[in-house]
């Protein structure tokens, strides 16, 4: 079915858009998934809460010429072509690592079907990750991750300090008691 121009144009201005405002593109090839392990894998990109699409390359090829920045990552624009759009950097690659080790395959076909999908390329706040950087990328902290882990040492030094402070005043609350019971 082909599209018409105004679909064309739409498609573009949504793609645009998503690359604009969204800091972690994936570009994957996910050509030889059957049906149910392609609904699978939107499902696992659903609860990552990662957005997944089959695009056209050339229009993907337009929507980052217009939004700029992607020169880098529309040179893997060949084959076929998946875009995944997160807030995560580590979100999509997870959800890929996590469908290959739950959909591994047969002998016959297992070195083709473990690389499915595969990472073309992926664009994480300005920084271009290659086809064998998946375990990479799965390993990068999420904002939230890293404002946690941030909370952790900050919250270290306050409780150290409170933790001296009551061990302090226990010591004089002991002295204090001992005195007192000198006295009688």
């Amino acid at each position: 079915m082909a599209l018409t121009r105004d679909e064309k144009a739409d498609i573009i201005d949504a793609i645009s858009e998503k690359l604009e405002k969204t800091p972690t593109v994936y570009l994957t090839n996910a050509k030889g998934l059957t049906v149910a392990e392609s609904n699978d894998l939107r499902g696992r990109f659903y609860e990552a809460d990662v957005e997944f699409a089959v695009v056209k390359n050339t229009l993907a090829r337009i929507a980052m010429e217009r939004a700029g920045g992607f020169e880098e990552l529309k040179k893997h624009l060949e084959g076929p072509t998946a875009i995944a759009f997160s807030e995560s950097p580590n979100a999509p690659a997870r959800a890929i690592q996590d469908f290959r080790e739950d959909h591994g395959s047969g002998e016959e076909e297992e070195e083709d079907k473990q690389l499915r999908p595969s990472l073309k390329a992926a664009f994480v706040d300005g920084d271009l990750y290659g086809a064998g950087q998946l375990d990479v990328l799965a390993r990068l902290k999420s904002r939230e991750e890293l404002l946690g882990e941030i909370l952790s040492l900050l919250q270290s030094p306050v409780q150290d300090v409170v933790g001296a402070l009551t061990s302090q005043g226990d010591q004089l609350a002991g002295i204090a008691q001992a005195l007192a019971e000198r006295e009688e």
